[in-house]
């Protein structure tokens, strides 16, 4: 599972998920990607289970990148807890991802397969994605 080594504040603030992703829209390092439709808090747990569906039907050819990271503490108070008594302790991270952002990308697989592993991926996680191809610019050579 993924987290961050140490962190400068144990428990953070929700935060707010309005808005269209800026930064990560586009397939930069493979050659498809997996692009998030709608705003979600991805845990450490659905990014490691998407990311293992796509390396098992790639039977590990190709490569995968993994675009997002789960930096962002989620606490919970225990249980049957009367309210008030301060803020619970941190249980699991997330990534916080917006609509627009490409959370995998795979290369040295063919289409087919990318699409099905992609799609394999998208089943594990709690939102809609959609299959997305890197557009080739003329400024890039």
């Amino acid at each position: 599972m993924l987290l961050p080594k140490r962190v400068k504040h144990r428990k953070v603030h929700r935060g707010r998920m309005t808005g269209k992703a800026m930064r990560g829209n586009k397939v930069s390092n493979g050659e498809f990607g997996l692009q998030a439709l709608e705003p979600a808090w991805i845990t450490s747990n659905q990014i490691e289970a998407a990311r293992v569906a796509m390396t098992r039907y790639c039977k590990r050819f190709g490569k995968v990148w993994i675009k997002i990271f789960p930096d962002k503490p989620v606490t919970k108070k225990p249980a049957e807890t009367r309210m008030g008594k301060g803020k619970g302790a941190p249980e699991f991270w997330v990534a916080v991802v917006k609509p627009g952002r490409v959370m995998f990308e795979i290369a040295g697989v063919s289409e087919e397969t990318a699409r099905e592993a992609m799609r394999l991926a998208a089943n594990k996680l709690p939102i809609k994605c959609k299959f997305v191809v890197r557009e080739e610019t003329d400024g890039e050579q």
